[in-house]
């Protein structure tokens, strides 16, 4: 008997509505009377599921910032417990997520729901008691960075490494540099980003109206509205200084008034590559970027309104294209050490929720992570997968556009320090890759491995079909 087996994904992030978007189409080819529900962006509604909530609609961060959105997040929340209720899913499939997916494990293992967990909350660096929760009310955690199979074993839970989804697919990296040509992105079909040579820089100069010329910056400044109001000013204020030096180097004087460029913007040094998360309107994201164009200037004149941060679709293309970037702390910082960008880590949060995490966060001995002169432990993951810091990390205060400008200094031209990171990148990605079984005669990506495990849930279901061989 064909099967119509009832799936729930709850995803909240623009990563995971991408890696939510790739399990979906992976499923549909074995299964393609399943009925896809629950929480997720707009790729996983294009994919096939029916969205009893948005994830735009609940994307917040950190402590204090949920307390201020409770009845809000609140009410989508309960939207998702009815649903569950009402037509109960033969398996569940939860990405990351964590604030909102656990207290969903819950209801699901009330429900007699068999629960996959895909992208491990971060539980060895903090929040180690919810441990307790995995393993009440996870069947399975499937995670994408190598020690966590480590941790969760040594805990008693039934963890499995499947490999980092953007690992397998983005095609072998390179190293970055303002050249000729360069890879850019298509499709793959899992419907993560795969790497392409067939556009060059010219073509994306042409594509977007940048100046092929100039280097290429790529800020990534987070996928939620709120990373972005604490992220963007600073990094808008790193694109202004280069205007303002910009001009005021063609600035002359001819004994009697100064005359400035018409248009400073064309004798900057840099353009900025700013791609916009699922989660974020673009038309809202530019209305964003001219507010603060308007705020500036009041300090640094009518030259401030000629500033331009020029919008992308694609993170992994844009990061391809730069030179190096600068990203905010999360899954943005693994994509560009997968695609071997160099890049300066940012992060700002609340002092409250920082202060919260300063002390509450405690990485296990799986991690062998040392705090810095500040007293701060390593909060990249990419630092966390080296086991050093190869990254530049600019925390809180630590975080302010000169700094930027410093740490990024170096990685923009050749010398040690980039091919430092280079280097170090591709140790990074070499530990994501999982091997395949060599007595396998079929590739397994990542995506692949966790639509097996959810097959093999739905197994105990009757009328269900046998996992895809």
């Amino acid at each position: 008997m064909e099967s119509s087996p009832r799936i729930f994904l709850s995803a909240g992030e623009a990563s995971g509505d991408a890696y939510g978007a790739a399990l979906i189409t992976a499923l549909r080819k074995r299964l393609p009377q399943a009925a896809f529900s629950g929480l997720g962006g707009r790729q996983m509604e294009q994919a096939g599921q029916q969205r009893v909530v948005h994830a735009e609609d609940v994307a917040v961060m950190g402590l204090t910032e949920i307390l201020r959105h409770v009845p809000s997040v609140y009410a989508k929340y309960r939207k998702l417990v009815s649903s569950i209720r009402s037509r109960r899913p033969d398996v569940a499939v939860l990405i990351d997520f964590p604030d909102v997916n656990f207290r969903l494990a819950k209801h699901l293992r009330r429900a007699g729901v068999r629960v996959v967990w895909f992208v491990s909350p971060q539980l060895w660096a903090w929040k180690r008691g919810r441990l307790r929760w995995v393993q009440q009310r996870v069947d399975k955690m499937l995670v994408i960075f190598p020690f966590e199979e480590t941790f969760y074993r040594n805990r008693g839970v039934d963890a499995e490494f499947v490999g980092h989804p953007l690992a397998e697919a983005l095609a072998a990296p390179l190293p970055v540099a303002q050249e000729a040509t360069q890879p850019a992105t298509q499709a793959h079909e899992s419907g993560l980003p795969v790497v392409s040579p067939q556009n060059s820089r010219l073509a994306y100069a042409a594509q977007h109206h940048l100046d092929s010329a100039k280097t290429w910056i790529a800020l990534l400044p987070g996928s939620r509205w709120k990373e972005i109001h604490a992220n963007l000013p600073t990094l808008h204020e790193l694109a202004m200084s280069d205007l303002i030096s910009g001009a005021a180097a063609h600035t002359t004087f001819n004994g009697n008034t100064t005359l400035q460029p018409s248009n400073p913007a064309e004798f900057t040094h840099y353009e900025f590559l700013l791609p916009v998360a699922s989660t974020i309107e673009s038309s809202a994201l530019q209305r964003y970027i001219e507010e603060l164009n308007a705020e500036h200037l009041k300090y640094f004149g009518p030259e401030a309104s000629t500033l331009r941060l020029t919008l992308v679709p694609d993170a992994a293309e844009a990061l391809f294209h730069a030179r190096a970037s600068v990203v905010a702390s999360g899954t943005a910082t693994v994509l560009a050490a997968l695609v071997g960008n160099p890049f300066v880590m940012v992060y700002r949060v609340s002092a409250l929720t920082f202060a919260l995490a300063k002390r509450l966060v405690q990485y296990p001995e799986e991690l062998q992570a040392r705090r810095d002169l500040n007293g701060n432990l390593p909060v990249s993951m990419v630092n966390l997968i080296a086991q050093h810091r190869l990254v530049p990390e600019l925390l809180q205060d630590r975080f302010t556009a000169a700094n930027v400008a410093t740490a990024l200094g170096p990685l923009l031209k050749d010398g040690p320090e980039r091919e430092r990171q280079i280097r170090g990148l591709q140790e990074v990605r070499q530990r994501l890759v999982l091997a395949n079984d060599a007595e396998s005669a079929q590739h397994r990506s990542p995506i692949e491995r966790v639509a097996d495990a959810v097959a093999r849930l739905l197994l105990a279901s009757p009328d269900l079909v046998q996992p895809h061989q």
